[in-house]
């Protein structure tokens, strides 16, 4: 077994992981380990799958590679039938911002001042949390009031222009949704042109940002394919971790501090494996107990999706890019010019829509697509159509994680409890209608086909709540499992530390007291960002009050 010591160990390399891997080192004094149990992002065994992580359109690829990834697959939803749901999350450098569909939302102004208020957390109002948001990005949008132009992370407005990209953003005003410049600017509400994480033709992820510049200093060091199993933990403080690297157990001292950023689900998992958790659940699984916190593993959330799709009349989708040919023109136009559509995720519009007159901020977002997609299995079928990935914002339904076992290497139980909550059902099924009014506006009249998803027979509120019970699944946003807060049921304070012990912080997803209003790769390196600040006793930035316009 060997053994060695550094100031700070960083469990997982996913988005915060990376992040704080920079900051932690960026001074040169700290010593800074970073443990990943999944590969680098370059494999030279499989250059065309270590390809399709860094170009945009290979995503398709990458999402459901299994060799960087972790293939969670829930328990049996009881309000969906019984259905199990695939879960992928990220087991590489970059964690899931290696395989996701580089979105880049950071929710709504109003989620984080919700935190400060409801919760009682008063270093998280959403002016506390802009200049880090500004910090972590560099827009081609151009540094303003709201956005970041110096930081790591490359974030690009799309650029991808096709007559349905036109056609939705007519339907915004016809409808009354109406449309934003930008997102994550002076409106956050309405149809627009989304952001992804991108530069230069290639996929910006938590690796490529932060993480790789890092490793050019001394004081830094990465141990991949390194499975975590367990915090060490002597009088009430993390000194260090036991891992198994290369089929050898070691032990790793952390003289500062340990820092979980293993995600929603396996940070929860470790911190039990530890000894911290619920002591009872903790003593049915013969774990001898460091810190009753009966919060580990409770609070998951997640943005629930529903599919919807359309045959589309003109010859104007992306469906052609199976076409051998084509897919040669799109390969050689990226490799010539890094441009194209393979620089694009394809989801470069979408919205953030309310569903009534009577909420003060979007309670549903959507992604649209100009093409209808359908996987079987890792296999991705393409059709002429276009489709409408819709997430439920703020659902009430939680559910929790469990150990199946004392087992560093068996996966946990994940029970999201999708739809436990009825008002979940009937905020999906408003979504799907307005969803519908959008489609139904004048400016698709010359493209809007056949419905495909639902089929057109699905046409009352009982027939559409069966399809979201059948048909619905996740978005591959897990969150709030190790909450930040004060009640009982909190894990770390408002500066990401555990409860009742020293040395020893979660950063990552899991710590969200409530999910934010978006896709969470950007709220969770923002966190990561203020996480270096307060582990390292940095000033915190000064507040940044931006000016909105709220419909509501």
């Amino acid at each position: 077994m060997i053994k060695k010591e550094v100031d700070y160990i960083i469990l997982g390399a996913g988005s915060a992981g990376c992040v704080l891997a920079n900051r932690l080192s960026e001074d040169g004094k700290n010593s800074v380990a970073v443990l990943e149990a999944g590969p680098t992002d370059i494999n030279l065994l499989e250059p065309y799958n270590s390809l399709m992580i860094h170009i945009p359109a290979g995503v398709y690829n990458a999402f459901k590679n299994p060799s960087i990834n972790w293939n969670y697959e829930t328990e049996e939803e009881k309000q969906c039938l019984g259905r199990k749901f695939e879960l992928p999350r990220g087991k590489i450098i970059g964690g899931s911002s290696s395989i996701n569909s580089m979105v880049y939302m950071r929710g709504h102004p109003y989620d984080y001042d919700n935190w400060s208020n409801k919760y009682g957390l008063s270093e998280w109002s959403f002016d506390q949390c802009l200049p880090y948001f500004k910090r972590c990005e560099s827009s081609d949008r151009g540094e303003n009031e709201w956005r970041g132009g110096k930081g790591p992370l490359g974030v690009t407005k799309g650029k991808l222009q096709n007559p349905l990209y036109d056609a939705l953003l007519q339907a915004g005003d016809e409808s009354g949704q109406g449309t934003s410049e930008d997102l994550n600017g002076f409106k956050p509400q309405g149809i627009a042109r989304f952001d992804s994480t991108t530069k230069n033709g290639f996929r910006s992820s938590a690796a490529t940002a932060h993480l790789k510049p890092a490793l050019k200093r001394s004081n830094i060091i990465l141990y991949t394919r390194a499975h975590v199993n367990k915090v060490i933990v002597e009088r009430n403080c993390a000194i260090g971790v036991e891992y198994n690297h290369k089929n050898s157990d070691n032990i790793l001292i952390a003289n500062k501090s340990v820092i979980l950023s293993a995600g929603a689900i396996k940070s929860p998992q470790i911190l039990m494996l530890s000894g911290i958790g619920p002591a009872d659940y903790l003593k049915s699984k013969d774990i001898s107990v460091i810190q009753n916190l009966p919060g580990v593993g409770k609070n998951l959330q997640d943005h629930m999706n529903i599919i919807m799709g359309f045959e589309c009349t003109k010859d104007v989708t992306l469906h052609k890019l199976t076409r051998p040919y084509n897919k040669l023109a799109v390969g050689l136009r990226w490799f010539w010019d890094r441009g194209g559509i393979a620089a694009s995720n394809i989801w470069e519009m979408g919205g953030q829509i309310c569903t009534h007159h009577n909420i003060k901020q979007p309670n549903v977002q959507f992604h649209f697509a100009p093409i209808y997609n359908e996987y079987s299995g890792r296999k991705l079928e393409l059709f002429q159509g276009f489709q409408f990935n819709i997430d439920q914002l703020r659902p009430k339904s939680r559910g929790e994680i469990k150990l199946n076992s004392n087992n560093p290497y068996d996966k946990p139980a994940v029970f999201f409890n999708y739809l436990s909550d009825p008002y979940d059902l009937q905020e999906l099924k408003q979504a799907y209608k307005s969803i519908m009014d959008i489609v139904m506006q004048p400016s698709f009249n010359s493209f809007r086909g056949k419905r495909i998803a639902p089929s057109p027979d699905v046409k009352s509120d009982s027939e559409i709540e069966d399809w979201i019970r059948k048909s619905a699944s996740t978005d591959y946003h897990p969150s709030g499992t190790c909450k930040m807060g004060n009640d009982g049921n909190a894990v770390v304070d408002q500066k990401f530390k555990v409860h009742g012990l020293e040395n020893l912080y979660v950063v990552d997803a899991s710590i969200m007291p409530e999910i934010v209003s978006a896709n969470l790769n950007a709220p969770i390196q923002m966190l990561a960002e203020r996480a270096s600040d307060f582990i390292l006793n940095k000033k915190s930035l000064e507040p940044e009050k931006a000016s909105f316009h709220f419909q509501n």
